[in-house]
């Protein structure tokens, strides 16, 4: 693995190459692997190790960035030649800043996101992991695909003013989807630490899905109560999340604007950006080496703040907005220069009622509604109402007299976010979520009335 040291007399040589007034080095990269299986038997096995190095040189305001994965001098000296050449034919930014400071780098500390026996996981122990998982499918006498993978990664940046960062994490992550013949059940997790992932759990409870939806009945859509497990809600809730940042707002495109300090969500919709969280992961800075800080976005359904790079804060300090946003500082959330994209809270966590639920109990006081287990081809309609569409899909049943009663036909629903986080009745505790339309989330299961279903599905 590449090391901090590595990495620091990389940088060394970097800048002798350099004539540029600043350089920033953003490095990245580190070991992979992943293990694919489907019908039921392994079918690929991949591992790679790769390092990047990305270049950014500053001339006068122009800046311009460069990458290269070969380390070797030759290449090392090229990019920085291109990262140059590139800047000094841009356009001055005036509202570029100086690279941040050694003070204002993140400090060391945090919790450790680094798992030796995950960084130490063979091809052997995750096809031992695939085989119980087949093992549950064959049991059951269902089908399954999936993928178990695992990796150990740095994350770093450097800079000609002294900063220094450096952050390692290992990663792992289980997708099971179970198949029957007109049914399907499905689960996924991810953790720093593989030990957090039981892949007999999972597979058991997607197993139980496939065969709890079989014969699937057709009921008409309309507006229900529905439960959605913690993986819906992130699917869903992950589409208003880059609304939250001062650049959203300068560009008039975030359904905030306006908003900020209003009453959007219910009272029990609190949010936190957290890196710091136990159940979070990532580094704990952000592109330009800047701490990532800990906010409450959402206070008892009131949008309080937004997120901010250092140049997005100046100029929204500066702007026509700069008394409708809320607090206006660099809070650590931008992304590597130059970009399009600003900046945005990337570590959510929503807080837990006092006395959350069990899944059981929401379906248990739940008179008539659907039971949701993901969420899938998520697109948004309205922008400004936040309003999305998609289907259900691996696991869609019909709730009534307090029990799950049958699988249903998946259906296509229309659901603003506002309303949807206006109508939530009950929340469970929150968990380390894992979906497959947005990043993962620490988040709750949400009972939720008034859910438009617009149409019923073939399948």
């Amino acid at each position: 693995m590449l090391t901090q040291d590595q990495a620091a007399a990389i940088f060394r040589r970097l800048r002798q190459y350099s004539t540029a007034e600043e350089v920033e080095v953003y490095f990245y990269g580190g070991k992979s692997a992943l293990t694919r299986f489907a019908n039921n038997t392994i079918h690929q096995n991949v591992a790679e190790e790769n390092y990047g190095v990305s270049v950014r040189t500053v001339f006068g305001g122009r800046t311009a960035r460069a990458t290269t994965n070969k380390l070797d001098e030759e290449s090392l000296r090229r990019v920085v030649q291109a990262s140059e050449a590139l800047a000094k034919v841009q356009q001055p930014d005036p509202d570029l800043l100086p690279v941040p400071s050694a003070g204002e780098g993140a400090p060391a500390g945090g919790p450790s996101r680094h798992f030796a026996s995950t960084a130490a996981i063979t091809p052997e122990a995750r096809a031992e992991a695939v085989k119980k998982i087949v093992g549950v499918a064959e049991k059951h006498k269902l089908t399954t695909a999936g993928i178990f993978s695992t990796s150990d990664s740095v994350d770093g940046v450097f800079n000609s003013r002294g900063l220094s960062t450096w952050h390692t994490q290992t990663s792992s992550e289980i997708s099971i989807t179970m198949l029957a013949t007109d049914s399907s059940g499905w689960q996924k997790a991810n953790s720093p630490d593989a030990r957090n992932l039981d892949a007999v759990s999972l597979a058991e409870i997607a197993a139980q899905k496939a065969r709890d939806s079989a014969r699937p009945r057709e009921i008409a859509p309309g507006k229900y109560t529905v439960i959605l497990e913690p993986a819906a809600v992130l699917d869903m809730a992950g589409f208003m999340f880059w609304d939250f940042a001062g650049s959203a707002i300068l560009d008039q495109r975030s359904f905030l604007n306006g908003r900020v300090g209003s009453k959007l969500f219910g009272d029990n919709i609190n949010i936190w950006d957290d890196v710091s969280h136990p159940l979070q992961s990532g580094a704990p800075h952000d592109g330009e080496g800047t701490p990532r800080q800990r906010l409450q976005l959402v206070e008892n359904g009131v949008v309080q703040r937004l997120v901010y790079a250092r140049a997005t804060a100046k100029k929204v300090q500066n702007s026509e907005f700069k008394d409708h946003v809320g607090p206006i500082a660099p809070t650590g959330h931008g992304f590597l220069l130059p970009n399009e994209m600003g900046e945005a809270p990337m570590n959510i966590v929503f807080a837990g009622p006092q006395n959350p639920k069990s899944l059981e109990q929401m379906i248990a006081s739940t008179e008539r509604g659907i039971l949701v287990t993901r969420l899938w081809y998520i697109r948004e309609v309205d922008p400004f109402e936040k309003i999305l569409t998609g289907m259900t899909r691996d696991g869609t049943f019909y709730v009534e007299n307090g029990k799950v009663q049958y699988g249903i036909r998946n259906f296509r629903f229309n659901q603003s976010l506002i309303q949807m986080f206006s109508n939530v009745d009950e929340m469970g505790a929150p968990v380390r979520a894992s979906g497959e339309e947005s990043f993962d989330m620490v988040a709750p299961a949400m009972k939720v009335r008034d859910f438009n279903f617009t149409e019923v599905t073939r399948f």
